[in-house]
């Protein structure tokens, strides 16, 4: 068993291994109903690439993993309170004890009461939120750690500085929140700088536990901090997946771009790398449970050393109300009588799959001609929207405070990415507002978020499946996406709360601090 953690000091000894797991860990598969049961989610490509080596290594790691089944569990938030419906919530899921660290599904699924106990924590971020639009890796920390600050504990953040010229190095704080600013010229984060303040300020007054958010602590410093865990956001792997569905796009006989050559051919030494390095930390918690997978089967981490939290958004900002959502169709011209409003929102660029759905799309409106298309963000692919006008509605970038008038404009949300990488916030925004989903086939999507038909349409990253699927919900019609809708507003509430995420972070800190917090439940527990 892991022993109790001791404040930090630098170096130490690295933790003993926790032994008592050695079964691997295993992806929830998409299903036809709650009750879910096996059904594959393999990926096949039939498409021949050159570069045969990279390639055939590529296709390989592709094969090695199959999918099969997991009890799936359900509840609240930091403040523990219970609304996850018993139709979606499985008996396993309820009655579920045992050794935290033995858990091999999200975290989220449980249901962690307040502690007493309070932490001193650090946490390194290549960057902190600025401006309108911050990136999912900067939400995820703002929330993360505002949450924790919130709840009684200390954290104190090494990032890089808001100001862009990368001159000053400075701290701000905010009631349990020290944010610690280190930066070089054109403000990406310092490395050495941050590591400099951190050390300095575990020698005031030792850190219970460390957490680095992807790889913001260099591996090579990982080895000094035994109280560590790094929660991934991306891994090669996954950039594996997407540099080849995005190859397998190109149109037969026309030569590979430089740029593709390039990737394709760094991206194996670069996943052997990060196989070789991962290991110099000591913990790593994967944002969907498919990563959770891929971590213990391809990066041959030990079990007990991998945990998977769920990312989580503010559902107070997402919420359901469809008299904003007809307001915001209004503004926008979207005509009265338009039978199904479908929408994507992110930055529109090649990797997060829009020419796929600029050609779906174009069929789409030429049979259904009053299907609309609500587009939000900006990229290289905004103009070309603009071709499918009228049936096309490009919005630009919103202010945070208007996506939810957005979402709710909608009658289904589609994320079309090529990119299989971490869990995308917008599939858990829409949820939050009640609206179904119709997204990529990954397994970090149908393992965590789209579970079964129930929730909406999964599609290949190719145009012919991609309009089938849309085909697919038109036919629906809007009643039956509404019912979907709220199957996932109701499920978001259950797993992807910001709160529910920092109350699972909260546990996980304190149970590597202090073995009697492994145990679940506790009597404090919901």
């Amino acid at each position: 068993m892991v022993a109790a953690m001791s404040p930090i000091t630098i170096p130490r000894m690295a933790f003993k291994p926790h032994p008592s797991s050695t079964t691997p860990r295993k992806l929830h598969s998409s299903s036809s109903s709650p009750n879910t049961s096996p059904s594959s989610s393999s990926s096949c490509f039939c498409n021949t690439i050159i570069i045969p080596a990279t390639l055939l290594f590529a296709l390989l790691l592709l094969f090695s993993s199959s999918s099969s089944t997991i009890p799936l569990n359900l509840s609240a938030s930091l403040s523990c309170t219970t609304t996850i419906s018993r139709a979606t919530n499985p008996p396993a899921a309820r009655n579920w004890t045992g050794d935290l660290r033995d858990a091999r599904f999200a975290w989220n699924s449980l249901c962690f009461g307040p502690p007493k106990a309070k932490l001193r924590l650090a946490a390194f971020s290549k960057k902190w939120p600025v401006g309108a639009v911050p990136g999912g890796m900067e939400r995820h920390a703002l929330g993360l750690y505002t949450a924790l600050a919130r709840a009684g504990h200390t954290v104190h953040v090494f990032t890089a500085s808001p100001d862009a010229s990368g001159r000053l190095i400075h701290r701000v704080s905010d009631g349990g929140l020290h944010v610690h600013f280190a930066s070089r010229d054109g403000g990406s984060l310092d490395d050495a700088a941050a590591w400099k303040l951190f050390v300095e300020e575990n020698a005031s007054l030792p850190f219970d536990f460390v957490h680095t958010e992807s790889v913001t602590l260099h591996h090579s410093r990982a080895r000094a901090v035994p109280n560590l865990a790094a929660t991934w956001h991306g891994i090669a792997y996954e950039a594996l997946h997407s540099d080849l569905f995005q190859d397998l796009l190109r149109e037969p006989g026309l030569r590979r771009p430089a740029q593709s050559e390039a990737r394709l051919r760094e991206i194996i030494p670069k996943l052997l790398g990060e196989i070789r390095f991962f290991a110099s930390y000591q913990h790593h918690i994967g944002i969907s449970d498919s990563v959770g997978q891929v971590l213990t089967d391809i990066y041959q981490l030990p079990p007990e050393n991998v945990h998977v939290i769920l990312n989580g958004v503010d559902h107070e900002s997402f919420y359901h109300d469809p008299k904003i959502g007809a307001r915001f169709r209004a503004e926008f011209g979207v005509p009265l009588n338009a039978s199904l409003v479908m929408g994507v929102a992110g930055r529109l660029v090649r990797d997060k799959g829009h020419p796929l759905l600029f050609e779906a799309f174009s069929a789409i409106r030429k049979r259904h001609p009053d299907v609309y298309l609500l587009v939000a963000g900006s990229g290289p692919w905004e103009e070309r929207y603009r071709e499918l006008e009228p049936n096309v509605k490009v919005l630009g970038p919103l202010k945070p405070s208007r996506l939810a008038e957005f979402y709710n404009a909608l009658d289904v949300f589609v994320n079309p990415t090529l990119r299989p990488q971490g869990l995308d916030l917008t599939l858990m925004e829409a949820m939050h507002c009640g609206k179904p989903l119709l997204a990529s086939n990954f397994p970090s999507i149908t393992g965590s978020v789209v579970l079964n038909e129930g929730f909406g349409y999964t599609f290949a990253p190719n145009v012919k499946s991609l309009t089938e699927a849309m085909e697919s919900a038109i036919r629906d019609g809007r009643a039956e996406l509404a019912g979907k809708g709220m199957t996932c507003k109701e499920y978001a509430l259950s797993m992807f709360t910001a709160r529910k995420m920092a109350s699972a972070y909260e546990r996980f800190f304190l149970c590597m601090k202090d073995v009697k917090y492994c145990r679940y439940p506790l009597p404090t527990d919901c």
